[in-house]
């Protein structure tokens, strides 16, 4: 007898009017876990009009506790090549966000249209990607979670709690730090063990608070007022030794150790415990499953990397299982997910780890290095390095020997095409590959992928100019992926075009 589990609407079996629920049936490609990283990924195939679904344990998106705050420049970037920034944009604050080890960064001069981040819950970012991959009609199975699965070699049969099963070509992991797709699938999680147990809570104070950061021997702390009027409450626990889900005393004992009060604490409306611990996969992929967001990789929250980086992993997933799911490109495709994203995601492992090692405690000698590493970031060429780097915008995948571009986010041009002004992350919103001609109308004839990529003859005013490596000379032609990232530079002449057109988007068509 089938299980009925709850589904959005199918782009191939509407859901009823009354809100009847669908039995589970067969998808191209099946998530494990409906978070920001999870939500974006499902966007992305749908875009492309691959047949995906999500599964995810809770019944709606709502999250009591805090959890990330925001997003950096590169990831409103990636919004907007597809066309959805705004609606975070409306509901967050803008302001600058990227810091090192509290050293805020200005990043107000980098090249960019978005040059600062944007101060919005994880919560409210969950609302609006669920209300985006709705709009794309992506079946989400609620109440739910991945038990188990087994790979053969045309697909995976995967287990449902509850008892149903899916049959999918592909399954992807993006259900956190503890997860359980990785664990089946037998991927190692290397990395370090943690150093310090911060307790984060929301509660009221019957006595005023401190509010402000503090160092001290144990490690740092912080105090301050949350938009519903409750007191955010960040404190470094004195001893490893407490595990598990953490309770009103253990809260209050820490505040104690530090402030000596805890300030006639009540009424929590969470509490949660995390550490400084750092690991990754080691590899993204095995077989027909892949992992993405916290499944590949978790570090503490210092500079507010972790969600940004997730939604990251998506974006460059998304293409290149698109690819492989409608046979355009072979299976060996999906290897480039790791060969490009592991390096990115150990790099902000190594950053967290430095920032954690400044702030760790409060000491003469800690304290001297902070005040020498701020003394460096206030200068030009550092803070826009830095800056470049905490917010994602200098982020190169090593796609060979090449022009400066090779392998670099494509800067948001101001382009004239057919008479029309337009920016350049529009011919993105589709989720297409790009090739750009600057030359000749109709110079460039690559009908073989038409089917694959979009042909635009553009021009463009002016220089180009891209974080940390500065300006650079404007090329005839540019070939850009899906994921805004240059695969091809070159001209009329189309040299090496055909190579990179076959590598990212598969053989000609016949």
């Amino acid at each position: 007898m089938p299980v009925l589990l709850p589904t959005s609407r199918s782009r191939r079996s509407a859901q009823g009017a009354d809100g009847a629920r669908q039995t589970p049936r067969d998808h191209a490609v099946v998530i494990a876990g409906g978070g920001p990283t999870g939500l974006m990924l499902a966007a992305e195939l749908a875009l492309a009009d691959v047949d995906v679904a999500v599964v995810e344990r809770r019944p709606d998106q709502s999250i009591v506790e805090t959890r990330a705050g925001g997003l950096h420049a590169r990831t409103i970037e990636v919004l907007d090549q597809r066309g959805v920034a705004e609606r975070f944009l409306r509901e967050g604050e803008i302001l600058q966000l990227a810091g090192f080890a509290w050293t805020p960064l200005d990043i107000s001069d980098l090249p960019t249209r978005h040059a600062y981040g944007l101060k919005l819950r994880q919560t409210r970012i969950e609302r609006i990607l669920a209300d985006w991959v709705e709009q794309l009609a992506v079946p989400i199975y609620r109440e739910r979670e991945v038990t188990g699965f087994t790979q053969d070699q045309t697909g995976l049969d995967v287990t449902l709690s509850g008892g149903a099963r899916l049959r999918a070509k592909y399954l992807v992991g993006c259900d956190g730090g503890r997860s359980l797709v990785r664990k089946i699938a037998g991927i190692d999680f290397p990395g370090t063990s943690p150093t310090l147990s911060n307790l984060m809570a929301e509660v009221e104070m019957r006595e005023a608070p401190q509010f402000g950061l503090r160092h001290d021997a144990l490690g740092f702390h912080g105090l301050s007022k949350t938009e519903s009027g409750r007191v955010l409450v960040v404190v470094t626990e004195a001893t490893l030794a407490a595990t598990g889900q953490p309770t009103l005393r253990d809260l209050s004992d820490a505040l104690v150790a530090v402030y000596g009060t805890d300030f006639g604490m009540q009424n929590p409306a969470w509490i949660s415990r995390f550490t400084d611990a750092a690991r990754q996969a080691a590899s993204y992929r095995k077989g027909r499953v892949l992992l993405a967001g916290d499944a590949a990789h978790i570090h503490h929250s210092v500079g507010g990397q972790g969600l940004n980086l997730g939604v990251q992993d998506a974006v460059n997933l998304g293409w290149k299982l698109t690819q492989v799911v409608k046979g355009l490109s072979p299976d060996s495709l999906l290897d480039s997910y790791h060969d490009e994203r592991h390096p990115v995601a150990a790099r902000v492992l190594k950053n967290t780890r430095a920032q954690i090692a400044l702030l760790r405690r409060g000491d003469d000698g800690r304290k001297a290095a902070r005040e020498a590493i701020a003394e460096l970031l206030a200068m030009d060429e550092p803070r826009r390095r830095f800056g470049a780097m905490m917010s994602g915008l200098d982020i190169a995948y090593d796609l060979g020997e090449g022009d400066k571009l090779l392998g670099r986010r494509m800067p948001d041009l101001d382009l004239a095409v057919e008479g029309r002004r337009l920016n350049l992350f529009t011919l993105l919103h589709s989720a297409r590959g790009v090739l750009l001609n600057f030359g000749q109308r109709g110079g460039i004839d690559v009908a073989p992928w038409a089917d694959r990529i979009d042909v635009v003859d553009a021009s463009h005013d002016g220089s180009w100019e891209l974080p940390v490596i500065g300006r650079v000379t404007a090329p005839g032609a540019v070939l850009v992926r899906p994921d805004g990232h240059v695969a091809w530079v070159g001209d009329e002449s189309q040299h090496g075009l055909e190579d990179a057109l076959t590598r990212w988007f598969g053989p000609a068509a016949v």
